[in-house]
């Protein structure tokens, strides 16, 4: 189908009425790292990437407004030159689909509550969104939240546009809390242990007065922990560390260049090889019973979050991953996999029925008309889960 690139929401509005007049769906899309999840589908394409540049940026507030379709990349380098950072870790899912790096807005990374390995200490996407302007399937726009830290009456739809993936409303405009970026980061890599004792020592090391940051679990096997602040108070911290870990082995700090690339491997996915990438979470503590289960079906497997996310790189698309994370009371997301995997499995994992019926009134409350359901994601009609 054609595809429309509007550059205000007053264009936005027309676009979607448009759709609706012409009895199309619409798909809302920025730069389209993450066109390929879910499954392959046919609608009217609204491209955001007219909606581009920063509206206020105080660094001494911790504030930034930014338009959705500004590419992720040049969000990090503004924030980054004021010596802070997006906290939550944002990353581009393009390499995972073996695409170059640079697609990914900021919109899509809100749609979809993409966070890397510093969620699991700093918050998710959901807990940095402060307000947004939108438009929704009814193609009227909207403003909600603020643009301060305490701002938040009544509902907040922050965090319900969060992760909603574009079948709410389309996002225009946002208001994000940066935070300051640490002085000094260290990285200490942990070798030799399994999944089992990987989960035991970084589950120690997270919950441990050394304040780590980040923990995680390579591909490749090294274990990393991440310890930031300033320089005293991370040496200190570090050598707590070592000796609160002495049992698993000796602690090697890493030089920058080396940690940020095992950080952004263990932390994406982006170096698992394989046919079918799935994305599993799941208590830390059962981690290494899913990671054992995987084990004679992936090719690699990593741990992000301390155990609690899972990346799996397999070939097979029998293995019946999502079965595996249910009965660990978890949950998994597939990301990548052939079309005509896609076209049967859906990229989400299936919600329980209550849930199911409760997600569906709160998108047509949004969008009644369903002008945002192109079928993406196989839950307009059953489908298989495994």
């Amino acid at each position: 189908m054609n595809q429309v690139q509007p550059d205000s929401a007053e264009q936005l509005c027309d676009a979607i009425a448009d759709a609706k007049r012409d009895g199309v769906r619409v798909e809302i899309r920025g730069g389209g790292s993450k066109a390929r999840i879910g499954a392959p589908r046919e609608a009217r394409i609204v491209r955001t990437t007219g909606l581009s540049g920063v509206v206020a940026y105080d660094p001494a507030e911790l504030v930034l407004t930014v338009r959705a379709g500004t590419p992720l990349a040049e969000v990090e380098a503004l924030v980054a030159a004021e010596r802070q950072m997006l906290a939550f870790e944002p990353f581009d899912h393009g390499p995972l689909f073996g695409a170059p790096a640079g697609a990914a807005t900021i919109g899509g990374v809100i749609a979809a509550g993409v966070a890397g390995s510093g969620r699991v200490t700093a918050g998710s996407a959901r807990d940095h969104l402060l307000g947004f302007t939108a438009v929704s399937g009814r193609s009227e726009v909207f403003v909600a939240g603020g643009k301060v830290v305490k701002n938040v009456t009544g509902f907040d739809l922050s965090k319900l546009v969060t992760g909603s993936w574009g079948r709410l409303v389309a996002l225009t405009e946002l208001t994000l809390k940066v935070l300051p970026r640490p002085r000094v980061s260290a990285t200490l890599r942990l070798d030799g242990l399994g999944p089992a004792a990987s989960c035991t020592a970084m589950m120690r090391a997270l919950g441990s007065h050394a304040e780590v940051s980040a923990a995680a679990r390579h591909p490749d096997g090294p274990t990393l922990f991440r310890v930031a602040g300033f320089e005293p108070s991370v040496v200190a911290r570090c050598a707590l560390l070592s000796q609160m870990l002495r049992e698993f082995g000796p602690l090697q700090r890493l030089e920058e260049d080396m940690a940020n690339a095992l950080w952004r491997q263990a932390g994406t996915g982006s170096d698992l090889d394989g046919a079918m990438l799935w994305c599993i979470h799941v208590g830390p503590r059962r981690a290494p019973e899913v990671a054992a289960r995987l084990a004679s079906h992936a090719r690699r497997v990593a741990l992000d979050w301390g155990g609690g996310r899972i990346w799996a790189s397999l070939d097979d698309p029998v293995v019946p991953v999502r079965s595996i994370a249910r009965a660990a009371g978890g949950e998994a997301l597939l990301l990548r996999a052939p079309d005509a995997v896609r076209a049967t499995i859906p990229a989400q994992h299936p919600r329980a029925p209550g849930v199911a019926a409760l997600e569906a009134r709160v998108r047509r409350a949004f969008d009644p008309d369903g002008v945002f359901e192109t079928g993406r994601f196989l839950d307009e009609e059953p489908a298989h889960a495994d």
